[in-house]
């Protein structure tokens, strides 16, 4: 990455004011270094949707592998396995989705479209029983040892607000992105093994990031 001779003037008409201010500030008010920043915030973003995506995709299908084994595979439409109320619109939604596009309605079809957030919300709190019956089962430790729910679940707040955040395009440079990284990393690692190393050899994530940090001039810590 080198925008050190290109300044790209009027791009801040395109940004808008407000987005392209935050960088201006952490560049105090140097216009190519702003951009140097913004050009980084994009890349990083890149390489963060490979983990995120596959500790998507991972947990999606894992829950819904041990859920099946246990509950069969229509087990989403038990009311027992309904305890948070998003889940009810969420599940409806994707119905809706399915019947919009003309897709018959399956298990495996309405596993896909359920969003990330209904996947978080099979691991709150209402289902600490489930975890201990089945849910477990998802994951391991590296030694092959259990997981409590706690220990899986601690860093997955700030890992779907970093996935929506680069959803909506908005900036990440103020996060402690290695460390965001190597929790989602080590989630996938507990999911499955293979997947956490597909996602360690694709990522460019850590030959962007530069090994001193990124300066700000005005840091927000999260």
């Amino acid at each position: 990455m080198n925008t050190q001779d290109e300044t790209y003037p009027g791009i801040e008409d395109t940004l808008s004011a407000d987005r392209f201010g935050t960088y201006l500030g952490w560049a105090k008010g140097n216009r190519n270094r702003a951009v140097e920043l913004y050009t980084l915030n994009a890349h990083l973003s890149e390489s963060l949707y490979i983990p995120l995506h596959m500790l998507e995709v991972a947990l999606r299908n894992r829950i819904h592998q041990v859920m099946s084994k246990a509950h069969g595979e229509a087990w989403f439409d038990m009311p027992e396995h309904q305890l948070n109320a998003v889940q009810t619109d969420m599940l409806e939604k994707a119905r809706a989705d399915l019947k919009e596009k003309g897709k018959e309605e399956t298990p495996g079809r309405m596993v896909a479209s359920l969003t990330f957030g209904y996947w978080t919300a099979m691991l709150g709190r209402e289902y600490e029983n489930l975890w201990q019956t089945t849910l477990k089962d998802i994951a391991k430790r590296e030694d092959g040892k259990g997981l409590r729910r706690k220990d899986f679940t601690k860093s997955l707040g700030a890992i779907r607000t970093l996935r929506n955040r680069l959803a909506h395009h908005e900036t990440v440079l103020h996060w402690d992105l290695p460390k965001h990284y190597g929790n989602v990393l080590q989630m996938i690692n507990w999911l499955s093994p293979v997947a956490a190393k597909w996602c360690t050899a694709c990522s460019r994530f850590d030959a962007l990031y530069p090994p001193e940090g990124i300066a700000l001039a005005s840091p927000e810590a999260e």
